[in-house]
């Protein structure tokens, strides 16, 4: 007989599902890819950035408005919860640069190699290669498997933590809103979340710069402003410094406008700026004045022609002004395909302070697929495992009453 389970073999399933089997509780976890953690897995490719090592307060504005029910679990398992977490399973941490945490070995897989045979040591119960289908008519738990149906009846909750939509090939794919939808449970439109945006270039300058990384500037759009950096791409920007104005270009694009306006040199003031370019240029081409002058690297000067023209202002206090302002008109976002992450999910209003579904009374939920978004840098996995911490507290307590 199974106690609790848990649909999506993610993050925040694997979590709950630990949390639960720890406190003796009979737990199965659902998951229709053939193996669990393929986003995760992913997700290490370049580094497994865990979470971040930033001031707790700081850390809690990357999310922001924060619904109660977020702000409680993240407050509840903290960063450095998930980094005693790693650590107990054998993994230790550092502090990069960036202040981002990763795990000593940088990698995903062999974290989750022994998160899973934790899990085993357990008794928890894994299923893969199973759909979820909905409910039956008796309320059970419907899936469809490579041997057929079949029902299954958890005796305390149900948790889902099926993600967002981003990265469907791994496992999340969205449909889970069609079925929550269809008993007229609130879940906001899914959307991409830290994608690239698109941006009409000219052949010219995609030829060139396609592949090229612009480093140490200020990218802003109306409602937020970040420094960092970005890449050029065939069809626009990616990168850091676009992921974390996600929400405000999707803000931009949905009025009609999303103007991008990049700071080529935010270290300098534009007064600063002018009195560099006022030395003689003896002679040079404009690329090599703005690059001795300025030290601006060629896909720099490349932006600034793109968004100036062939010919940039010649005269230094326009041409100052002009290093500060570079404006780039995005005409859409990746979709969710190749996005990091996504936006929108299952409503916060249709929760309890547990994370239970108001209207399914023993159905919970964690993860990517609540209503909720932040940038790259540790806080995507540290919200997924912090809310999946939460509702299997609420249900071990439930279960004791």
């Amino acid at each position: 007989m199974t106690d609790v389970a848990i649909i999506g073999g993610g993050p925040a399933g694997l979590i709950a599902a630990e949390h639960l089997a720890s406190a003796g509780l009979a737990v199965t976890i659902f998951d229709r890819m053939p193996s669990l953690g393929r986003k995760f897995l992913m997700a290490g490719r370049g580094g497994l950035n865990l979470t971040h090592s930033e001031d707790f307060e700081t850390f809690l504005t990357r999310y922001g408005p924060l619904p109660p029910q977020l702000d409680a679990a993240l407050r509840a398992f903290r960063p450095t919860d998930l980094r005693d977490w790693a650590h107990g399973l054998g993994e230790e941490t550092f502090v990069g640069s960036s202040g981002r945490v990763f795990p000593q070995s940088f990698k995903a897989s062999p974290l989750l190699r022994a998160w899973l045979r934790r899990l085993d040591g357990l008794g928890v119960t894994v299923r893969t290669r199973t759909q979820w289908k909905g409910w039956t008519a008796d309320g059970a738990l419907l899936f469809d498997s490579p041997e057929g149906e079949f029902s299954v009846a958890p005796k305390r909750a149900t948790l889902l933590a099926l993600g967002g939509a981003s990265w469907p090939k791994l496992g999340s794919d969205g449909v889970w809103t069609e079925i929550l939808a269809a008993r007229g449970i609130g879940v906001a439109p899914l959307n991409p979340s830290n994608a690239g945006v698109r941006i009409d270039w000219s052949e010219t300058f995609r030829q060139r710069f396609a592949g090229e990384p612009v480093k140490r500037i200020a990218l802003g759009i109306l409602g937020g402003s970040v420094s960092g950096e970005m890449t050029v791409t065939e069809t626009g920007l990616e990168g850091g410094a676009i992921y974390a104005l996600s929400r405000h270009i999707r803000a931009a694009l949905e009025s009609g406008t999303a103007t991008l306006s990049i700071d080529l040199r935010p270290d300098l003031t534009a007064t600063d700026i002018e009195a560099r370019l006022s030395r003689p240029r003896k002679g040079e081409t404009d690329s090599n004045f703005l690059r001795k002058a300025m030290g601006l690297s060629p896909v720099q000067i490349g932006l600034l022609r793109e968004s100036f023209g062939k010919k940039v202002p010649a005269e230094p206090a326009a041409l100052a002004k002009a290093i500060k302002t570079v404006s780039l008109n995005a005409t859409g976002m990746e979709g969710l395909p190749r996005a990091i992450s996504t936006a929108g999910g299952l409503r916060f209003d249709a929760l309890t302070p547990g994370l239970e579904l108001k209207a399914l009374p023993g159905v919970f939920a964690a993860g990517e697929m609540l209503d909720w978004e932040a940038p790259t840098g540790g806080y995507l996995l540290q919200a997924s495992f912090a809310t999946g911490v939460l509702a299997a507290r609420q249900i071990i307590l439930n279960s004791k009453l």
